[in-house]
């Protein structure tokens, strides 16, 4: 009789636990628009979620530190004129998020280190090319100030948001309303899900499908891929009977999928976060109160079913932190920020390990904040893989960088390559919306020392009073 060998691999113990009551943000409505995107975005300074808001859209932005209750007059970024549908923020500038709204418009938006008085309503940026709702935005992972948008027009624009500039528009390659889309590592291809259940391959600066494959899920309801790190697409779907299902594919033999599994019967779509670095991929369920895991590796059956993390209270949206975000010191491999009705709830993925020392194989060095390319370098046809950091001494955030604000790259720290340019016309506005921000905190925290000094001498004035009482 042949004993049955188990599976041997680093990760077989990951186990996920909800943070402790007072680590949680509550007291935030979360949007309850019908939309299957994340609501949620995080980086290692701020956690980003999108909420209820009166006559537009708006989000809410919190210092990762800022638990506990939230202030119910804690400002809001407001610009939109329809409900915001996704927020996400640039891997390489830790306070510039974008944000895509039903008015289909793009803003993007520099958000400061401290907290502001009032309501950011001025974005530094709003990108109009769509006919439709705007729902899906993706920066690349490698250029910088690349951003990708998908509308309800089934138009992909490539947006320059350094200058403003469409970069690229790929606008007869999609039917029908497009899914998903997600770059992959070196942001050379893309893959994405459409109304039409085809799954495809892109090439989007020769504006070219690369490979296709129809029907990877056989159901009508959405669904989702992403690229692995050997370049395999990992997809999640539905089956022609309306089970929920998993699939992996190698897009240069789109015939048969590497793997395909059934998972269970649920109407939620199975959103995927994927980790390059572990190459787990998480699977939450929008109206799941669950996240499920798996490993993906070379060996059979390719997709490789780890553990579930189960709670009561279903999910009305996720934020999934990058790497650098996360502890070391506790061999925390994934961090998620899961949305309840009326709260954000962080969950954290651990691998038990006695050592209190630096666990080389948990952590390669990962994605830093630093783009590879510009964006006429990526746009001419030029590659880079990201680069990288270690985490050995831990993740500490850059400082606030400010904008330059400069026709050629108003995102960028450094200045422009060759001459300097004058400031044109049409940079007034910008650095006249700087100036008067400006002038308006100085005015409002003048205001509370003027306050707190006349605070300061009405009690002095008491001191005195009860000083000359005893005398």
């Amino acid at each position: 009789m042949s004993r049955r060998v188990v599976r041997q691999s680093k990760f077989r113990h990951v186990f996920g636990q909800a943070a402790k009551a007072d680590q949680a943000y509550e007291d935030i409505r979360v949007s309850k628009v019908t939309w299957d995107s994340s609501f949620c975005a995080v980086n290692p300074k701020f956690l980003a979620i999108i909420v209820e808001a009166g006559g537009g859209g708006a989000f809410i932005v919190l210092p990762l530190a800022k638990t506990g209750r939230v202030d119910k007059n804690h400002p809001l970024v407001t610009g939109h004129t329809a409900p915001v549908l996704d927020i996400d923020w640039c891997p390489h500038n830790d306070n510039v998020i974008a944000s895509a709204s039903d008015d289909t418009t793009i803003m993007v938006w520099q958000i400061p280190d401290y907290t502001p008085m009032r309501n950011i309503t001025e974005p530094i940026l709003t990108l109009e090319g769509h006919s439709k709702r705007v729902g899906i935005l993706s920066w690349h992972p490698t250029a910088r100030n690349v951003l990708l948008s998908a509308g309800g027009d089934n138009v992909i624009i490539i947006w320059n948001v350094g200058t403003g500039e469409v970069l690229l528009s790929l606008d007869d390659i999609h039917p029908d309303v497009i899914h998903s889309v997600c770059w992959n590592s070196n942001g050379r291809l893309l893959a994405t899900t459409c109304k039409d259940k085809t799954l495809r391959i892109i090439d989007p600066r020769k504006g070219q499908v690369v490979a296709e494959r129809f029907a990877a899920h056989e159901g009508m309801r959405p669904m989702r891929a992403v690229f692995t790190r050997q370049g395999h697409i990992f997809t999640t779907g539905f089956t022609r009977m309306s089970q929920r299902e998993l699939g992996l594919w190698d897009p240069n033999n789109f015939e048969e999928p590497v793997a395909l599994q059934e998972m269970d019967t649920s109407n939620g779509v199975l959103l995927p976060f994927y980790d390059p670095d572990s190459s787990i991929v998480y699977l939450c369920g929008k109206g799941d109160s669950s996240i499920r895991y798996f490993e993906i590796t070379e060996e059979p059956p390719f997709v490789h079913y780890l553990n579930t993390f189960s709670s009561k209270e279903p999910q009305r949206g996720m934020g999934f932190m990058p790497k650098r975000g996360l502890d070391v010191s506790k061999c925390e491999i994934a961090r998620f920020y899961k949305l309840h009705e009326r709260k954000c709830e962080p969950i954290i993925m651990t691998v038990p390990r006695k050592s209190d020392l630096f666990q080389d194989d948990l952590y390669p060095d990962t994605p830093g904040p630093e783009p590879a390319l510009e964006a006429d370098e990526w746009l001419s046809g030029q590659d880079a893989e990201p680069v990288l950091i270690s985490l050995r001494d831990g993740y500490m955030p850059p400082k606030h960088r400010e904008l330059r604000v400069t026709k050629r790259n108003i995102l960028d720290v450094r200045p422009p390559p060759g001459p300097r340019r004058s400031q044109s016309a049409s940079d007034a506005p910008l650095s006249q919306h700087t100036l008067e921000t400006l002038l308006e905190e100085i005015k409002a925290l003048r205001e509370q020392v003027q306050a707190q000094e006349q605070r300061i001498t009405s009690l002095e004035n008491m001191l005195c009073e009860l000083v000359d009482g005893t005398d």
